[in-house]
């Protein structure tokens, strides 16, 4: 077989398990595939001599015939889970030269499942950017172009080097972490699938925090049939983790019929924003006829506080990583700032912390303390958080109704030229989050699907909002959702 780096997870388990390839030949075609696409800069660490041991023995494992569906193929890592052994840096200059001596359980399982790690992918620094250009190891670049313009795009972010490399086919899926929207509005920049499951599916134990009560681990991958079989295995319950769910993991790929006659879609009004681009307007009203013709009964709904969503997030994500960001300070590990003679401890923790940490890390941490401190934490802080309170409400009376699943689209438009939006304003880089934070902070599973491309040929994303822990039933969803599309597009090779 050539080209094995091009197959889905699906594809390579079966022709693993009838004997067409090997786990290590798969490995040697991703790490060949991987080796030759620098320009994209989305693997920052490079693990060759780990994959070739784990496809060797995940081969002996498939010849004993009792292998789990994920035995043998080869993932990229997001650098934000912790691997033993392995760089783990979140993207930051902060946490340099850490090795953990400990592996997320979420990256512990998939190689308990014999998945092959092929090294560590690019992500915005501490997961905060929708950009991917906030990472220490510089900007992701993604594997399409605006039709004949050679400049560079965005792969979307935090997960932006996960996102370059599954649609370049450096590696056959990746993992991911969404905190506001980090899975799925990357997957829809470069069209591959996305998932973000309920809020406590997946263990956070071992992945570097960013805002606890939002971020969530999930599969990126080629097609709704690989996320269904990759997110089965990163699943379960984890005693070492007191936000997840001791609830039993379905085989969600079992789910997959395409039967979604007589589900109620929901199109929330207030979605419809002023300035939206009409080819993310057509997209979305073209989703909802194709979900109608495969069955499913297309109504309006409301919720009515999707508006303060945005300014809601981007006070709880700050205050909770100012929080979680205070134990990098160079005492215990990472990277320590060079002292003068007669510096203390304050002016330790300050010139690490300044050295360390990127703007935007800064700019958030500065928001976050602000936000908690004596004389704003009711105004701001406490204020945020009831009326996230109401907006997983909305959410709660809109399924109470009988909706099935919400249909919006993924992001407010296709990918941006890398540098284009600009520090001066980052208030228009957090406008990327809109369709998506709602989902994080009402602790809901969304999934990002590939449904066309804009008239620059880039490809364009649509977001399904499932009820919470029923990530098969919206998973199926999506599975008509993209049989409907038939959405196929590649970018063409050019790094």
């Amino acid at each position: 077989m050539s080209d094995l780096n091009k197959l889905g997870l699906a594809e390579a388990r079966d022709a693993l398990r009838k004997g067409e390839t090997t786990s290590v030949e798969l490995t040697d075609a991703c790490l060949t595939a991987i080796d030759a696409a620098d320009a994209l800069n989305a693997f920052v660490h490079k693990t060759p001599e780990i994959a070739m041991e784990r496809a060797k023995a995940a081969d002996a494992r498939i010849k004993e015939g009792d292998a789990p569906s994920m035995c043998g193929l080869p993932i990229g890592i997001k650098d934000l889970f912790c691997t033993k052994g392995v760089p783990s840096q979140a993207a930051s200059k902060i946490l340099e030269g850490f090795k953990p001596e400990y592996e997320s359980t979420v990256s512990q399982q998939l190689a308990d499942a014999g998945a092959v790690m092929l090294g560590k992918l690019n992500m915005d620094e501490f997961a905060m950017g929708s950009s991917n250009e906030t990472s220490v190891y510089g900007n992701a670049v993604s594997p399409w172009r605006r039709g004949n313009d050679d400049a560079q795009l965005t792969p979307g972010g935090s997960s932006g080097g996960s996102a370059s490399a599954v649609a370049a086919d450096l590696c056959l899926a990746a993992t991911g972490t969404d905190t506001g929207g980090s899975i799925r509005q990357p997957a829809a920049f470069v069209g591959i699938t996305g998932i973000k499951p309920t809020y406590g599916r997946c263990s956070r134990w071992g992945i570097v925090a960013f805002a606890s009560s939002l971020d969530q681990a999930g599969p990126m991958t080629k097609n709704v049939r690989d996320a269904a079989i990759m997110l089965e295995t990163m699943c379960g319950h984890d005693p070492k983790d007191s936000t997840s769910a001791e609830l039993a993991v379905p085989d969600f790929e079992a789910m997959l019929t395409g039967d979604i006659k007589g589900k109620k879609i929901g199109i929330p009004k207030e979605y419809r924003m002023d300035g939206m681009p009409a080819e993310i307007e057509k997209l979305w009203s073209d989703g909802a006829d194709m979900l109608k013709t495969a069955g499913a009964e297309i109504v309006d709904i409301s919720l009515p506080h999707t508006k303060y969503a945005l300014p809601a997030y981007y006070v709880i994500a700050p205050a909770e990583a100012s929080s979680n960001l205070a134990r990098y300070d160079g005492v215990r590990y990472g990277r320590r700032a060079t002292l003068a003679q007669g510096d203390g401890i304050t002016e330790m923790y300050e010139k690490t912390r300044a050295e360390g940490f990127g703007h935007e890390v800064q700019r958030r941490v500065m928001i976050g303390t602000y936000v908690l401190s004596a004389g704003f934490y009711d105004a701001y802080y406490n204020r945020a958080r009831r009326v996230r309170t109401l907006i997983k409400k909305d959410f709660e009376d809109v399924f109470a109704a009988g909706v099935d699943a919400i249909l919006t689209p993924a992001t407010p438009s296709a990918a941006f030229g890398l540098g284009e939006m600009t520090e001066a304003d980052p208030v228009q880089m957090y406008l990327n989050d809109v369709f998506t934070v709602t989902v994080n902070l009402a602790g809901l599973p969304g999934i990002s699907v590939p449904a066309g491309l804009d008239k620059q040929g880039l490809p364009l994303g649509l977001q399904l909002i499932g009820r919470p822990w029923e990530e098969g039933d919206l998973l199926n969803t999506a599975y008509a959702l993209e049989t409907a599309a038939g959405f196929v597009a590649k970018p063409a090779k050019w790094w």
